[in-house]
C-alpha cells in the first residue's frame, strides 16, 4: 500500500514505515501530524486518484529537524573583476509514516508461510556411516618440514669479502 502526498509544494511517494525529508513544518519531534493533501492512493488491485485531492490521510510522526547539504553559488561578471560567492541550506522536517488512509503497518513481523507443514531441520551427522572410512587430517611435524633456505650474499647483495676480491 502507497499513496502519493503533497507537502510544501512537492509531491512525495510514501509506504507505511518510510521516513521522509518535506520542508520544514511548525512542530516539535513526536509530534503527530495528519497530511489531508493526499493525491493518490494504491492499496493492492484497489487505486484511488483524487481530483485533485482525495478525502484520506496519511499520519506520520515528526522525528526531528535539520538542515540540508550546502548548495554553493557563484556569480561572475566577466571584465568587471565582480565575483560574489554565497552558500545555502535548506531546513527541512524529517516524518516518519505511520499510517495511510487509517491502516497501520502489521507489527507481527512477516507473512506466514502459505503451508501448513514446516521444513524440517537437517541434522548433521557426527559420525560416518558404517563401513565407510573417516579421512582424518595428519599433523606434519617440524622434522617432516622442508628445511628453509639460507640467503647469503650473492651478486646483489655481497658481503666485505667479495668487495674487497673485486676492487
Amino acid at each position: 500500500m502507497y499513496a502519493v502526498i503533497e507537502s510544501g509544494g512537492k509531491q512525495y511517494k510514501v509506504a507505511i514505515g518510510d521516513r521522509l525529508k518535506v520542508e520544514s513544518l511548525d512542530l516539535v519531534p513526536g509530534a503527530s501530524v495528519d497530511l489531508e493533501s493526499v493525491l493518490f492512493l494504491r492499496d493492492g488491485d484497489d487505486v484511488k486518484v483524487g481530483s485533485p485531492f482525495l478525502g484520506s490521510t496519511v499520519t506520520a510522526t515528526v522525528v526531528g529537524h535539520g538542515r540540508g547539504e550546502k548548495i554553493r553559488i557563484f556569480k561572475m561578471r566577466r571584465r568587471k573583476n565582480s565575483r560574489q560567492r554565497t552558500g545555502h541550506r535548506q531546513n527541512f522536517t524529517e516524518l516518519e509514516i505511520v499510517s495511510i488512509d487509517g491502516k497501520t503497518a502489521d507489527l507481527t513481523g512477516k507473512a506466514a508461510p502459505a503451508s501448513d507443514s514446516t521444513p524440517e531441520p537437517v541434522e548433521a551427522a557426527d559420525t560416518a556411516p558404517e563401513g565407510q572410512i573417516e579421512d582424518t587430517a595428519v599433523e606434519a611435524s617440524p622434522a617432516d618440514a622442508a628445511p628453509e633456505q639460507e640467503v647469503t650474499g650473492g651478486e646483489t647483495g655481497g658481503d666485505a669479502e667479495d668487495s674487497e676480491k673485486t676492487s
